[in-house]
Formats: structure tokens, sequence, C-alpha cells
């Protein structure tokens, strides 16, 4: 059975196609006031992949998150957990880390484990 739209329901129905979350509209205006762009940035996959996720937390495996990257993690990753933590405030601004800062997620690592769980911000 196919549902024919018209007049009203039809416009809304192409509003809501046509609308981008209020959410995202602030990730990137962020982004861009702040120099960097999550688009096209190293760590853009991370991002969108963090942001489309519903659940509070989400954990990866440091595999997962060099396939979602596309390239390994330096090893200051696997040994230090201020480097998910406490990232370098002088970096410049195409750091990975604006990955999950501006997916509104903190990074909690396990280095034993070699996961992170990156948990929404309340």
């Amino acid at each position: 059975m196919v549902v024919k739209i018209s007049g009203v329901g039809s416009r809304m129905l192409e509003w809501m196609k046509r609308r981008r979350p209020a959410r995202q509209q602030d990730v990137e205006r962020n982004a861009a006031e702040a120099g960097g762009s999550l688009k096209s940035g190293r760590s853009a996959p991370l991002h969108k992949y963090l942001d489309d996720r519903y659940a509070d937390a989400v954990v990866l495996t440091f595999a997962e998150i060099e396939d979602l990257a596309g390239f390994a993690l330096p090893d200051l990753a696997r040994l230090s957990n201020d480097w998910w933590t406490a990232p370098d405030p002088d970096a410049s601004r195409s750091r990975f880390v604006d990955a999950w800062i501006q997916a509104n997620r903190t990074a909690r690592p396990n280095l034993g484990a070699r996961t992170v769980t990156f948990t929404r911000a309340s």
C-alpha cells in the first residue's frame, strides 16, 4: 500500500528532510569558529561515529578506533591516560581529541584492555 501525502503534510515532510538537528548545527558552528572542521579532518570518521550513537556510553577497542580513523594511534595513546583525558591545550585545532569533545563525550581509557569508553557528557 502506498500512501500519498499532499498539501501541508507534504510540505512538512520536505521540511523534515531538509532540516538538520540543532545539535549538529552547533557542532559545525563551533568547529568553524575554532578554526577546524570535523567534516574533513583526521578525526571526522570517529566524530561521526560517536555523534550518531544513541547510547550514553560507547566502548571501542584501540583497533576499532584505528579502523574508524584510518591510521594508527600514536604510541602515547597506548601508554598514557592523559593522552585521552588531558589533551595539550597548546596543540593545533585539528586535534584528534576534538572528535569526542565535539560529539559531547568524555573518554575513559583502559590501557590494559586496550579500550576506551566514550561517555556522553551531562
